[in-house]
């Protein structure tokens, strides 16, 4: 009999070592600059729409915030029309089937007092005995819209980089608040890990169902959780077939498309080694597993 491949995840990290008190993963993903065709917020948003969160925390609002530039929004609602402010929310969602719950963070990146900011969801996730956290963001990027989604994962601490076998990022310059606040944490003792996912430039306005199913089924991976996708994997074919059509009507924009597929089939032949064709097999039978009921017909190809 052919041993069962279990993936690494957060969970199994955290269970490695005893805990007094029930042990939390924090996720966290911010609107705005880091979160391209709001890909990362609306894959996290997911975890909150398909389980019971409790409430926890409200970071934001006059303290944060520049009104001017993350402007509040206003809903005509059953109770007359009110204004819904930029803010950061944070939830614990019970896992009592995992080796440990899940906090989340979700809102807006802050205009003021970063370093404050960070320092409030910080003393929150002490008080949550938060043990792992992962951060997600999106990017624009010259990639195609053809091509499956590029995404990424790293991390500073060297328990989680041997744990998922992966390496610290490389990256150096302007930062959001997600790698801000990935710092803090580990800083503060909190590995953490950092999932990025790449957005093709040509096609930035939200939403982006592709770029945020790649992220949802990473985010199945790591924690674990069970997050339905199966109506969000139908737009991902959707909004790739409406694209399709669009680039196919304007020539230059389908040279350039094309120029960005031969760039990139180019710049990934070298990685086309046998671990990385392993492992992307491996993360295929999951999905399949995952998705297909019927035992019939191929998955859906994103």
């Amino acid at each position: 009999m052919t041993e069962q491949y279990h993936a690494p995840t957060l969970n199994g990290f955290i269970a490695r070592g005893g805990h007094e008190r029930r042990p939390a993963v924090l996720v966290a993903a911010f609107e705005g600059w880091n979160d391209a065709g709001s890909a990362a917020s609306d894959a996290v948003r997911r975890i909150l729409d398909t389980s019971a969160p409790e409430h926890v925390a409200t970071i934001g609002l006059d303290d944060y915030y520049d009104y001017q530039f993350t402007r509040p929004t206003s809903k005509l609602t059953e109770r007359g029309r009110e204004v819904q402010w930029p803010q950061t929310d944070i939830y614990r969602i019970a896992q009592p089937a995992a080796d440990a719950d899940l906090v989340v963070v979700l809102g807006v990146e802050p205009t003021f007092r970063w370093q404050g900011f960070c320092a409030q969801i910080l003393q929150y996730a002490a008080a949550q005995n938060v043990r792992a956290a992962l951060t997600l963001g999106a990017l624009l990027a010259d990639v195609p819209h053809t091509r499956p989604v590029p995404t990424s994962m790293s991390s500073d601490d060297p328990g989680l980089q041997e744990h998922f076998n992966i390496t610290a990022s490389g990256y150096s310059g302007p930062t959001g608040i997600p790698s801000v606040l990935g710092i803090e944490l580990q800083r503060s003792g909190v590995p953490t890990m950092s999932l990025w996912a790449q957005l093709s430039h040509y096609v930035a306005q939200a939403p982006s169902p592709r770029v945020q199913l790649a992220l949802v089924e990473l985010l199945e991976e790591l924690l674990p959780a069970s997050i339905p996708a199966q109506q969000l994997r139908e737009d991902a074919v959707a909004w790739k077939l409406g694209v399709d059509e669009l680039a196919a009507s304007d020539p230059d924009v389908s040279k350039y498309v094309q120029q960005l597929e031969e760039a990139t089939d180019a710049s990934e032949l070298p990685e086309a080694s046998g671990e990385t064709i392993a492992r992307e097999f491996e993360r295929y039978l999951r999905r399949r597993g995952r998705y297909r009921t019927d035992g019939q017909g191929p998955d859906f190809e994103i």
